[in-house]
Order: structure tokens, then sequence, then C-alpha cells
């Protein structure tokens, strides 16, 4: 398993255009917006700092005091002559924010559009998940620049898999008529942007594909396992999803390669195949979106499996705030997220770690954060917990991140109100510090 999963789970022996990425995991159809123009957040230099009567998060609450800020990290010694002295009375610290579904940084062009974004916005790490191999490589520089760079730090998953009639080629097959390229073909992306796994030979067969991307995850989808009879269905063509017996071989040999395995499941069986197959993390709360002729009852996970989970330490990324993207009744889009309630407390009450993840792709971790508040099933400090403390050291267990203690990295968001009292203090950052560098600075 790569370094970026080992803290939490148990040992382990671009796309076309902008619309297709943001399609990628989409079940249904969707609509994107481009954002606005982003301010300029190019981080000053690295400056000590003293910060009197801070109140800082703690993953329960605020602390108060004063904090000291030295080499990028906090420092538990006083330093006579800061550069930068701030009195915080009445303000408030938290760490950044951590997205950990997301595809809209995976090539230059996304990057250079979004980057800057995720910064406005707090969100300073992210998971991308089915990133292109060449588009990732372009980004990849971009993002290790760390505290100097012009977006958030990244983690890609560039392996992949899942059928010949699966998610994501539906999206992937597209035509972009202002491109003025040729319609795409399924052989342009098949085993290429993504694998192609129909059969268990085929695992094997093709296994050399997933080692030679390097990837530091694996991802496998699985949409409506329950119902085989739809892969007869031209409709369905690039919706779908693995054979349910293939995700055991998959993950059987993803481990004996030290691969952290990700596994994106859109109803209760999915989920369900996805933990008993071995699967790490599940990429989103099943019920995103109600297929056409299913309720409530195809997306409900069960105690049982939901317990099953929590032994073997499966994690689920949220990602429930998409679903307002989708073409929906109100009243569906009611029963939808009652159901994403539902689910989130079978899953607390099983004690399934959960992590902060939007797979939104004209939005931010914040709408997520916002749509988990509205659910109403977890409490903010709880939340809060989970987007700043919990999901940045899933992506970076090696650093000391989420924390505001001597030897820390000096990483936080200065809000002008405590968010667990009034969250929409999130959306208000009055200063952003990556490693001692104000970001904004010039």
């Amino acid at each position: 398993m790569p370094a970026f999963a080992t803290f939490l789970f148990r040992p382990a022996g671009a796309c076309a255009t902008a619309l297709a990425v943001f399609l990628f995991t989409a079940p249904g159809q969707a609509q994107s917006q481009p954002l606005p123009a982003e301010d300029d957040l190019r981080p000053g230099a690295s400056v000590t700092m003293e910060l009197k009567n801070a109140q800082w998060f703690d993953g329960q609450g605020f602390r108060s005091g004063t904090l000291y800020v030295k080499d990028g990290k906090f420092s538990g010694q006083k330093i006579k002559k800061a550069q930068r002295h701030m009195n915080l009375k009445g303000q408030f610290l938290i760490p950044p924010l951590a997205d950990a579904h997301n595809h809209n940084l995976q090539n230059a062009w996304a990057w250079g559009r979004y980057g800057q974004g995720y910064l406005r916005d707090g969100v300073f790490y992210a998971l991308m998940q089915c990133a292109e191999p060449k588009g990732a490589g372009a980004v990849r520089p971009l993002a290790a620049s760390g505290a100097q760079a012009a977006g958030p730090e990244l983690v890609f998953v560039t392996a992949c898999i899942t059928s010949s009639d699966g998610q994501p080629l539906a999206q992937l097959l597209t035509e972009d008529p202002s491109s003025g390229a040729p319609r795409p073909k399924p052989e342009d992306h098949i085993d290429k942007t993504v694998l192609v796994m129909d059969s268990l030979e085929q695992v094997e067969k093709k296994w050399p594909l997933v080692q030679a991307r390097k990837s530091e995850a694996l991802k496998f989808m699985l949409s409506r396992s329950e119902s085989p009879e739809l892969h007869a269905d031209p409709k369905q063509f690039g919706r779908l999803g693995l054979k349910p017996e293939l995700p055991a071989a998959i993950v059987k040999k993803a481990l004996q390669d030290r691969l952290l395995v990700i596994a994106q499941a859109d109803t209760a069986a999915d989920f369900n195949i996805a933990v008993l197959s071995g699967a790490h993390w599940v990429a989103r709360l099943p019920g995103l979106f109600f297929f056409e002729g299913t309720g409530a009852e195809s997306y409900r996970i069960s105690p049982e499996m939901a317990a099953e989970a929590a032994r073997r330490k499966v994690a689920v990324i949220t990602a429930t705030a998409a679903s307002e993207l989708f073409r929906m009744s109100p009243e569906q889009l009611t029963k939808v997220r009652a159901q994403q309630a539902d689910n989130l407390r079978t899953l607390q009450a099983a004690g399934v770690p959960l992590l902060l993840g939007s797979d939104l792709f004209n939005g931010s971790v914040l709408g997520e954060l916002r749509n988990l508040d509205r659910l109403g099933v977890i409490g903010r400090p709880q939340l809060l917990k989970i987007a700043t403390i919990t999901t940045p050291h899933v992506l970076f267990p090696k650093r000391r991140l989420g924390c505001f203690e001597p030897g820390c990295e000096a990483s936080f968001l200065l809000l002008p109100a405590n968010p667990i009292h009034d969250l929409d203090a999130l959306s208000k950052i009055q200063m952003r510090v990556r490693q001692g560098r104000v970001l904004g600075a010039g």
C-alpha cells in the first residue's frame, strides 16, 4: 500500500475536454459551469510569526493561547523579533481542508483553470481519482513545489479499471462539437485512459498495464452489479462496471503490489462487493442518483454490511453534494438526500471511517461540507475534524498536518468567527498560510 494511505488502514502484504473530465464519474446526466476568475494567491516568503490570543481547532473544539511560526512550522519557543505580529482576539484558526475525491486537476489546462480555486476555498490537499497518466504527468511538477505551488498538493490515481461497457466510457466518448476533432472511438480510450477487464483471464493478462502506470493507488468501477441483464442493453453502454467476480481477483493482485484499492459503488449491492472484495476505500456513498426504475432500497447499506466494513477498516468517502447536479425533481432529490442521511447514520453507528470528498468538478469540497451539515447526521466538530485532520492525514500520513503543536506544518486558515457556531465563516477566510507563507502576498 502506498505511503499516503498507511495511517488509517490495515497493512497490505485527460480527458479531452472539461466536460468529459466532469462526467467521468457521473451515472446520469450532469452539467457544469466554469468558475469565476480567481484572485492571485501566489505565496509570499516564509516568515516568522507571533500569533497572540489565537484560538485554534484541535479536533473537538478550540483552544486558546499564543502560537509561534518559524521555518514553516509551529514552534514551541517564543520568537522575540517575529516578522509578523498579529493579535487574533476574536478570530479563529483551522487547518486547511482536503478533498479525497475529485477529477478537475488532472491536466495542465484544468490546473491553470481551477488550481487557485482550491486555495481560495482553503483546500490545500486533494486526491485526483482516475487521472489519465499523461495529463497527470503534466500536473505533477506544478503541484510538487509544495508551499510555493499555485494550487493544492495532489495525489493521483492513474490506474482505473472498468468493463468494456463500463463507466466512464460513455462520457469519454462524448463528442465535443467545439473542438473540431473527430468523434472519439472506444479504442482511443480503452487500455489508455482507462483499463478494461471483462474476465479473470484478462485480469491476469492485462495486469502489466496496471504495473506500468506506477500509480499511487488503483480504482475499479462497480455500477448496478445486481442487474447483469443491463449489459445487454445498448443504452447502458459505458455506464456500467465490472462483473461481480472480478473485484476480489483485482484486489488480490493489487495487494501483492502494495497498492491501495478504491472501489466506486453506485448501489448497495456494489458496496457489498467492494467491502467483501477487500477494497480499502469506497469512492462515494451509494445513492448519488437513483437510476430509473429503482428506489431507496437499492441504495440502502445494511447494518450488517456496515459492521463488516468497520471490521475490515474500510473507509467511505462521502461525496454526496454532486447529487444536486443531476436532473431530477425536487421530490426525487429529497428522497436521495434522505437515503444519504440514512446511510451516513448506519455507517456512523457501525464505526466506519469517513473521509471528505466532493466529486464536484465545478465546485469544491466546501460544497460537500455544507451538504453534510444540511443532512444533519454528523456534528460540526466531527465534520471539521474529517475535513481538516482525518482526510489530510490519509493523503499525506508521513507529514504533520492538521495540528498546531510544535513541529506541525504551519498551514492554516484564519476565520472571522467560530465555524462550529457559524459555518458560513468558512467562506470568509481572512488569511491563508501554507507552511509559513501567506498566500496572496505577491
